[in-house]
């Protein structure tokens, strides 16, 4: 059974910072490199920082699987998307339906806040997740390379999902 639920707790933001060190330090190292990796734990999936950021008006919802925490993800309501800022699911639950079950609350969340797209950034060099994306019915609009400190930039596509009624 695949569930979701809206992160709030200390104890909540712990755990996701535990699954961002998993599938980060798997998924990521290989693209960027660990020091790379390092830092954006710390400055974005450190328990602080999710806090932080739920206070600044994002949702992080932790996914489980059969009561279990196997990934989670987070949105932003913007003024004209809905920003799909994270999206994780560890390794050994991919291809369970866990991302297209999300990605149907997702869309529900979008039409709540009377939005029709849904706006992620994803590495332009992480070729699975963007097939995943396409998949789903995302399309890539193009590059964007951001700053973010440390002598470290996040070389991304910028890809949208138009969401329907």
């Amino acid at each position: 059974m695949i569930t979701f639920r809206i992160a709030e707790t200390p104890s909540e933001f712990k755990t996701i910072a535990s699954l961002a060190e998993v599938v980060w330090r798997e998924h990521y190292i290989p693209i960027v490199g660990k020091a790379q990796v390092d830092y954006m734990l710390e400055k974005f999936q450190s328990s602080e920082a999710i806090k932080n950021q739920v206070e600044s008006d994002f949702l992080y919802y932790l996914v489980s699987y059969n009561n279990k925490p196997v990934g989670y993800f987070a949105i932003m309501k913007e003024a004209e998307a809905l920003f799909l800022s994270k999206f994780y699911i560890l390794s050994d639950f991919r291809g369970r339906g866990i991302g297209k079950k999300a990605m149907r609350l997702i869309e529900a969340k979008a039409l709540e806040f009377q939005l029709n797209k849904i706006r992620l950034t994803v590495n332009i060099h992480n070729t699975n997740a963007i097939k995943a994306y396409e998949k789903l019915g995302f399309k890539t609009l193009g590059p964007l390379v951001a700053d973010i400190g440390n002598g470290f930039v996040m070389d991304d596509y910028e890809m949208v999902f138009g969401v329907k009624n």
